[in-house]
């Protein structure tokens, strides 16, 4: 596992839709690959080996995947941004993985279409 990283830029909070996530998704090799965690995108292009075309998390890539890193899951229909159903054990889960991507890739943006169930508790928090 990678450490923290003390290089990293300060965080950008350029608005992209889920659908323009998905242009990230580590397919086009000429463009970076995305990752959103509760509405922030993290720029996960070093690790193109994990998150790339084949890797072995490229389920969670171009997308807010959420709700699967709050299940431990890899599964595909896991991989969606509604994560208010997670019950509170997997919400430290899925904060786990925030704190640490926070760590270690710069934030390049925020999803701004967000499902309304976890839109209402992130402003919540900001």
């Amino acid at each position: 596992m990678q450490g923290p990283r003390d290089d990293l830029d300060p965080p950008k909070y350029d608005p992209f839709t889920l659908k323009e996530l998905a242009q990230y998704d580590g397919s086009d090799e000429s463009k970076p690959i995305y990752v959103s965690i509760k509405g922030d995108v993290f720029d996960v292009t070093r690790k193109r080996d994990v998150y790339g075309k084949g890797g072995s998390y490229n389920t969670f890539s171009g997308k807010d995947g959420s709700k699967g890193l709050g299940k431990s899951s890899l599964k595909v229909e896991d991989a969606i941004a509604d994560y208010s159903t997670l019950p509170e054990n997997e919400m430290k889960v899925l904060d786990d993985w925030h704190t640490f991507f926070s760590k270690r890739y710069n934030i390049v943006g925020r999803v701004t279409d967000m499902p309304e169930a976890v839109s209402k508790n992130r402003c919540a928090t900001l």
